[in-house]
């Protein structure tokens, strides 16, 4: 006789328990350190992670100033916005971007990793980038995370 079979659980939104990450981005490269926080905001570090509810964990990322990009990266790669009038298209490359907003860098780079949607849009907003050492949300305890690369 076999045992019975027990349904697969599947976590809901309020069961869901979040907790805060530090990660300082002084001298990480761009996309190892997007990929591992883009596994954080999902949620897959977590045994109840499941695909259709935001499980994730809040994510500060502090010297955003201060990350790496490999090659000629900082020359060649042009991010683009549009202002919403025609021939709104404006371009910079990463290294202007890096001088002026370089929160944008990190952010750019973690949205393309996460889901398209409602689902994804969620997740990012629990991500928290700092161009400095600096950030407001000490009162959270945030628990230092070293990222490897």
């Amino acid at each position: 006789m076999s045992t019975p079979m027990r349904p697969t659980r599947s976590t809901r939104p309020q069961d869901v328990e979040r907790a805060w990450f530090l990660i300082d981005a002084k001298g990480k490269v761009l996309g190892r350190l997007a990929s591992q926080v883009a596994v954080i905001l999902r949620g897959k570090h977590k045994p109840t992670y499941t695909p259709h509810v935001d499980c994730g964990d809040f994510v500060v990322v502090v010297n955003a100033a201060e990350v790496e990009l490999t090659g000629r990266k900082r020359e060649n790669k042009v991010y683009h916005r549009y202002t919403g009038y025609p021939g709104g298209v404006r371009s910079v490359t990463a290294g202007r971007l890096l001088e002026t907003r370089p929160e944008r860098v990190i952010e750019s780079a973690v949205r393309g990793m996460l889901p398209k949607g409602p689902l994804g849009r969620r997740m990012l907003r629990k991500l928290k980038v700092y161009a400095r050492a600096e950030h407001p949300h000490a009162a959270q305890k945030p628990e230092r995370l070293e990222i490897r690369t």
